[in-house]
């Protein structure tokens, strides 16, 4: 199949026509992928900020269509449109029976790059390529247990259902599942990319009666408003904390969202936020990347929290066909999200799309 593949910092990614991948064995199917995304997460395996074991076929925002499924798959049949995803739940583990499908036991793949018996399914001249972010979904093909393939309407645009896969579980998943935001709160996201527009986007289906975006760039800032945001910040010119306060009378925030993956944010979340506030870390930093709460006893006797989210805290079966039924209801904008559509020759141009800040998602056409 053809498929591009990130072979090292600093090079390329190459386009390949001779990329071998395995048939789906039990409990797997495999799909022939027609769009993918570029995420922030692809971009941090890129410039070295997160760790990659070998030659990796990137890409897991992704949609496609059933081509052929393992033995004992009766859920999903040739033809079936789906969108993959990254964190597929076993249903059965500790995690998943507790409702935190995120965490799920046996889905590995998101770490390990391979499938859940070590086996990546992929090569190239008898080398190992690895599935990156639990997908590698920049190719024509993709074999994935079967719920690693979530069955949607052909109603629904394949183009647009991609973005359901991380950006959208992500940052609505984000308000709706991990923090609970009720109706009325104050909301501050950090960070005005993919998960970050998401994530205003689910601020605003949660009826927060502020939501303040902060992000450098001035378009994306204005998008933001079309998206949801009561309110918008330069934090380069202007305090986002004295901003907080003066929205809130002097009280602060009730949630932060950190969707920008950068850890100093969440200590500007924590200063943000209100005695029993929620700073939420959304985004992923680069792995030497850290914070400092100092003093710690101000944080603790305020009962501020700082809590964790791994895509939105989703299950993926249960949580993408609620996303389309919101977008169903027009309640969720998922065409506007789509600033720029790319063939996969063309996968450079779009990593650099994402390195400038240009827009917000560029779909790759497989």
């Amino acid at each position: 199949m053809k498929a591009a593949v990130f072979e090292e910092t600093g090079k390329p990614i190459q386009l390949y026509d001779n990329v071998d991948i395995i048939d789906p064995r039990a409990g797997e199917v495999r799909v022939k992928v027609k769009y993918c995304s570029v995420c922030h997460s692809d971009l941090s395996v890129i410039d070295g900020s997160l760790p990659a074991f070998g030659p990796t076929i990137l890409g897991h925002e992704a949609s496609g269509i059933i081509e052929s499924v393992g033995a004992g798959v009766t859920s999903l049949t040739k033809g079936d449109h789906v969108v993959l995803t990254p964190v597929p739940p076993c249903g059965t583990c500790y995690f998943c029976v507790r409702g935190e499908a995120t965490l799920c036991a046996n889905n590995t793949s998101l770490y390990t790059y391979a499938l859940a018996d070590g086996n990546t399914g992929l090569s190239r001249n008898g080398e190992v390529l690895y599935r990156g972010l639990g997908v590698g979904a920049f190719a024509e093909y993709v074999v994935t247990p079967v719920n690693g393939a979530v069955k949607i309407s052909p109603d629904v645009p394949l183009e647009l259902a991609g973005l359901l896969g991380c950006a959208l579980q992500t940052g609505i998943g984000a308000v709706l599942n991990t923090a609970d935001v009720e109706t009325g709160a104050t909301v501050v996201v950090m960070g005005l990319g993919g998960v970050g527009i998401a994530t205003v986007q689910g601020a605003k289906l949660a009826g927060a009666s502020v939501i303040l975006a902060s992000d450098p760039v001035a378009e994306r800032r204005e998008m933001a408003k079309a998206f949801g945001a009561t309110h918008i910040i330069d934090p380069l010119n202007e305090d986002l904390v004295e901003c907080c306060q003066a929205l809130t009378h002097q009280i602060g925030m009730d949630y932060a969202f950190e969707t920008a993956g950068i850890a100093k944010l969440v200590e500007v979340g924590i200063a943000a936020t209100r005695s029993g506030g929620n700073t939420v870390c959304v985004g992923a930093p680069p792995l030497d990347q850290s914070i400092e709460i100092s003093p710690f006893v101000l944080f603790s006797t305020a009962e501020k929290k700082l809590t964790g989210c791994l895509m939105g805290s989703c299950n993926s079966l249960k949580d993408i066909p609620r996303l389309i039924g919101l977008w169903e209801s027009d309640q969720l904008d998922l065409k506007s999200m789509v600033t720029n559509q790319r063939p996969i020759e063309e996968i450079n141009e779009a990593v650099d799309d994402l390195k400038a800040g240009r827009g917000l998602r560029t779909v790759l056409t497989l």
